[in-house]
This record gives structure tokens, sequence and C-alpha cells, in this order.
């Protein structure tokens, strides 16, 4: 089974039920299917075949979702990709993904005019219409070019010839972050992909009656699970959202009936700092959703006590569709953890040797099961890396509690090491959220003479008056020495990605010049 072959089976059973709401225009189950299968029909007569490769630089829209389900309907391998990157990242990823086809807007179409000849293998670009009034005709590109309203349009009967894909040929190729180097191919079978949605969606009982917020960028996998494949297969409605801002979600959550929102912590920290909200912002919504990075205990605290509403966190990762862990909804949940683990998949915390370890220590979080990619892609060396022993081993520090709870302590990688001591930026971060001046903190490792690496942190403070010195005092009474921060810097904003997630890349490379 495939998540687009679930498509037309929930399509038939609920034909005229809304599948989707864009700039509150709803569009039918039907409609959507009928979309998809036109879409890949065309796509084989412009001489697409099963295994090739097509890149979707799309936001958040139908043209992302009747993009995607129609690739992968005539076995396409879907590389989706975050419309804001520069085209010197586009090219790299192109060229390395080996991508013949490309869905884009029309408003960047100038970023693969720029780097055209680099790509020869490309055969078509299919542009979305924005809009804006660009003359297409002009473009270096026209003679590649294809509309992708025309592609949608005409008769229903236009032939389409089942491509047979299988559960272990590849769907989706997620291209990662790269915080540490180039970025990598998390290559994703059809069966990795319609697992975890149904394993999400029994898990948080997301159903035809569930109206599901997608805020977050499409193109990210986290929002590709949770709030698009997950309600789809279900008969449930998703809410596009074509940016993420607060105004917007306090205005679409009552309006259309929201009863699921899914965010990073970023998110629901500028809700929480939002004066549009209150207790009434999210009164139909019955599960707000956390992941992508360590959601703060005092966040999500003031978070539920602000809006009374269940927030709860989980925990993935693109190498696994993403989801592993989540906080059960039949159960307490467990401020600060990540929950346990869904359905059909397993979670441990092993130590440098693969070894499982005792609960309460620390060790590396290694996840199985039908979720877990088949490997990255040309890259041999790295998949072997991650995939030992028939586990993936995630890099993130974790320590798992005497009822099967999971606790991200940090990436492995951003560890501290002060004087031999094992310094875990999370926890110093949560100290500094505690203190109520503090909307933002982040804190990395910085080279230092005598102890090796000294504890740097960066806020963003909601009052003026708060100083170093102050806020070095308060970790000083509620940190061992050391972990206390050698150096606070203030900030307007800390860097982020598009989704959200805080970039301690780009502090590194701050305090480095």
């Amino acid at each position: 089974m495939d998540i687009t072959k679930q498509l037309s089976i929930t399509a038939r059973k609920n034909r005229d039920k809304t599948a989707y709401i864009f700039q509150d225009k709803e569009t039918s189950y039907m409609e959507l299917e009928n979309a998809v299968t036109k879409f890949a029909s065309r796509l084989q007569k412009l001489g697409y075949k099963k295994g090739d490769h097509i890149a979707l630089v799309v936001g958040n829209s139908p043209y992302y979702i009747i993009g995607l389900y129609g690739a992968l309907r005539m076995g396409a391998v879907v590389i989706p990709i975050n419309p804001l990157y520069t085209s010197h990242e586009l090219s790299y990823i192109l060229k390395n993904g080996d991508v013949k086809g490309v869905i884009t807007m029309d408003v960047l179409l100038e970023k693969f005019e720029a780097i055209q000849n680099q790509l020869p293998d490309v055969q078509h670009y299919i542009s979305c219409e924005s809009g804006a009034d660009i003359a297409l005709e002009e473009s270096p590109l026209s003679a590649k070019l294809k509309s992708f309203t025309q592609m949608v349009s005409g008769e229903d009967s236009l032939g389409f010839n089942d491509p047979g894909t299988n559960d272990e040929d590849t769907a989706i190729i997620l291209y990662t972050s790269g915080t540490t180097g180039k970025p990598k191919g998390a290559m994703l079978s059809h069966k990795n992909i319609f697992s975890n949605a149904k394993d999400v969606a029994d898990y948080l009982t997301i159903g035809a009656d569930d109206r599901v917020i997608a805020a977050l960028p499409m193109f990210h996998v986290f929002c590709l699970t949770v709030a698009l494949n997950a309600p789809l297969m279900n008969g449930g409605t998703v809410l596009i959202m074509p940016k993420f801002s607060p105004q917007e979600v306090f205005r679409m959550a009552p309006e259309h009936k929201a009863t699921v929102f899914a965010g990073v912590p970023t998110m629901y920290n500028y809700l929480l700092q939002s004066a549009d909200g209150n207790k009434g912002s999210f009164g139909g919504v019955r599960l707000c959703i956390s992941g992508g990075s360590a959601m703060p205990v005092s966040l999500l605290n003031e978070f539920e006590r602000a809006f009374d509403v269940t927030l709860s966190e989980g925990y993935g990762l693109s190498e696994a569709s993403p989801v592993t862990c989540f906080n059960p909804l039949d159960q307490p949940r467990k401020a600060g953890s990540i929950g346990t683990n869904i359905v059909n998949v397993e979670n441990k915390v092993v130590d440098e040797f693969g070894e499982e370890v005792s609960p309460g220590e620390v060790g590396e979080l290694a996840v199985r099961g039908p979720n877990v990619m088949k490997g990255y892609y040309k890259s041999e060396e790295e998949t072997a890396v991650a995939l030992r022993g028939g586990w993936l081993h995630t890099g993130d520090m974790a320590r798992m509690d005497d009822e099967g709870y999971f606790y991200i302590v940090d990436r492995k990688k951003d560890m501290i090491l002060v004087g031999g001591y094992n310094v875990y930026p999370r926890e110093v971060e949560e100290v500094l959220y505690d203190h109520p001046a503090i909307a933002e903190a982040a804190v990395i490792g910085t080279p230092h003479p005598e102890s090796g690496e000294s504890v740097f942190a960066f806020v963003v403070a909601n009052d003026s008056s708060l100083d170093e010195t102050a806020l070095l005092e308060f970790c000083k009474g509620h940190l061992a020495k050391y972990k206390v921060p050698s150096k606070i810097e203030f900030l307007d904003e800390l860097p982020k990605n598009t989704t959200g997630k805080i970039l301690r890349k780009n502090l590194r490379e701050q305090v480095a010049q």
C-alpha cells in the first residue's frame, strides 16, 4: 500500500467531503483525486517514467499536494526542497539528486534561470501560477516550461497507466539540513511513508472528524506526515496555511473549526507572545503537537495555561519518516518527555558500543521499525554509519525512565565538554527559559584555553532592563558552577531555519568571527 492508493480509497468513500481548505476555498476528496490522476497522466505523457526524480520546490498550497501525490502516483521519486533556498543551494541538491523535472512557482523561476546550464538533465520546469505578472515567454527556460494549471485541466479520462510501484520502491528523498557539511538525501520508501502516516494517525486518533492546521512548511517531513498524509488517508481535512503567522492561526482555528495544530517550539513561543490570542483561540482544538526540536518545559506549561489546550511533545527525524515517539493520549503526559514508542516502532538508548543502557542513563537514541529509511542517496559510507545492527542511530543523546518514557538530553554533536564534565545545552537553556524576562535562548560551546570548552549563551529578552550580570546571577542559583555560561549575549532574535529550528551553526560562526 502507498499513500496515493490510500487517497483513492478515501476519495471513493468520501467523494464530496472536504479534503483541504486553501484561502477559504474548499476542495473535495474527489476533486483532489481527479487532479492527482490528471497530473500523474500528464507527467507520463511528457515522457517521465517510474523511478525518475522530480523536485518539488513549492510552498504550502494545493500545488504542493497535487504535485506530490501526482508524481508519486506515476512512480516518480519526489525530492521536496525549501523554496527559500538560493540558486547555489538548489544547484547542489538538483545535481546530487539526479533531478529530471522541477515543479516550482513562477516567481522562483529566476533562481533556476541562473543555474540552468548546470542542470542539463532537467527536461521540464512545471510552473505554478502565483498571480504575479510574469512574462514567462521571455524566460530563458521557456522551451522547457509547462503550465501546472494546464496539466490538471481538461477531461478526466487521460489514459493513466499504473506504474506498479511496490513497498520498497523509493518514494521520497529528503535532504537533511546539512549542519555538518553538504546535505544528505534520506531515501524513504513507499512503505516508510505509508506506515508512519498510518501509525501516527492511529496513535493520535487522527480521523475523518479532524481538521488539521498545516502551518509547518510542507517540504518538511513533520508537516508531510502529521499534517498532510495522516489526515488525508483517513478522510480528515487539511487547513492549508501558506505561511505561519500567529494572527492567521488565531483566525483560522475557530473559523474553520480546527481540532489539531502541529508546530515547532518557536511557533508556540510566537503564539504565546502574540497579543492576538486568548483562551478561546483554540476552543475546538483537542491536541497541539510539538516536534522538530526540544520544547522548553516552561514554555509548554505557559502555553497550556494561556490557551487551555493540551500540548504534547513527540520526536522524529527525516531518516525515520519522521515520528518514532509521542506522549500517549490515553496516559499521563510527562512535560519534558518525547513520550513512548508509537505503534510498530521501537526506540532504545545505547552506549558507544551499541549496547542498551539502564533506565536513567544517558546514551544515544537508536530506532527501528517500518518507518526507517533505506539509506542515504549515493552515500554508502554515511548509510553504514547511521544504520548499524538493524538500528538507525539518531545522533541524539537521550534517557529512558522506568515507565518507558524517553527524554532528549541534546544532540550528540552539541554536547559541551567543560573541564572533563559533560554539559548539555538543553539543560542550561531550560534554566534560562525559567527566567520571566527570557523569550528565547540558545547555548553553544566555545573553545577555552584551560577548560577545553566554555558555555556561551544567546538570549532574546522581553525586558530591556535585564543585563548579563543579573542573568548570570540567576543561572548561578540554578546550575552547577561548570554549567553556568561564561558569556551571555543579548540578540534581537535568534537565527532560525524555515521550520523555526534555531541554527546553532550560525551562532558558532558568529562567535568565531
